[in-house]
């Protein structure tokens, strides 16, 4: 029996749960905006059509940054809790798999978080690789209320990026953070006074990774993601080969003649 995987793969992204893209060709900026008003939460099937998303952008050229963040002024309270009970109970141990994907993708992705940023809402945040909220956000998960855990990676997450004991603190209370105190502690890339600055901010953030080449920052994020793993002398392996393989790019020649030069280089991603 023959069958349409390529069908298939498109019913993922037709009719949209929750979910708008859009694309951004002049400063190269692929957005992924939650939008369920009010609070944008997350259905199950979404989290499948985040994956394909971000796969999507990952092919795009048109993209060289990918910004996820929430529409009504607000990230996400969290995943549709109310219909978990009617999800079977085969499909809940891999849910990590969906929203990972900011960290599977080679290009850097940043999260812009308004308001809330709770459960599947924040373990989607932090998948990516930076984080930037307003100052009177608040990030958390807090299932733990509900008699449940985090189930798409955060709990392990983290730990990863606080430590044990504010982790169990933090996700074994269910704490809801406020954002100044989550950049002290390490979950936070940056915070923004208002709605407006954090919108500015995350656009020139996202310039400044665009103005660098494209094949060096995809590196670099393989090697520091490897490094959280793996034992040093394996980062050191991977970080070397690295290295040893960006010496033979044309952008590579490109920096050391803007160097030479004194001038902006100009990258092409090759």
């Amino acid at each position: 029996m023959e069958r349409d995987y390529a069908e298939r793969r498109g019913d993922i992204l037709r009719d949209l749960d929750g979910l708008r893209v859009e694309v951004d060709p002049e400063k190269k900026i692929g957005y992924l905006i939650l939008d369920r008003p009010p609070l944008n939460i997350v259905s199950y099937k979404g989290r499948a059509q985040i994956r394909a998303i971000i796969e999507a952008f990952d092919e795009d050229d048109d993209v060289g940054v990918i910004i996820i963040r929430g529409a009504n002024d607000v990230f996400s309270s969290g995943g549709d809790v109310k219909k978990f009970p009617e999800i079977p109970k085969t499909k809940m141990s891999d849910l990590a798999d969906n929203i990972v994907a900011p960290e599977r993708c080679s290009k850097p992705v940043i999260a812009a978080i308004e308001k809330y940023a709770f459960g599947v809402g924040f373990e989607l945040c932090l998948a990516c690789d930076f984080r930037f909220a307003t100052e009177d956000a608040l990030v958390g998960l807090p299932e733990s209320a509900i008699g449940q855990m985090p189930g798409s990676g955060g709990s392990a997450r983290v730990v990863r990026l606080i430590g044990m004991t504010r982790a169990k603190d933090m996700v074994m209370l269910g704490k809801r953070v406020p954002a100044p105190e989550a950049k002290e502690i390490g979950l936070l890339t940056d915070v923004a006074p208002n709605n407006e600055a954090l919108t500015e901010m995350i656009i020139d953030y996202a310039g400044k990774l665009n103005a660098l080449a494209p094949l060096s920052m995809r590196s670099l994020k393989r090697v520091l993601n490897a490094a959280l793993d793996s034992p040093l002398s394996v980062a050191l392996d991977v970080e070397g080969h690295s290295y040893e393989k960006l010496r033979w790019t044309e952008d590579y020649m490109e920096g050391i003649n803007a160097f030479s030069e004194r001038r902006k280089p100009d990258y092409k991603g090759k």
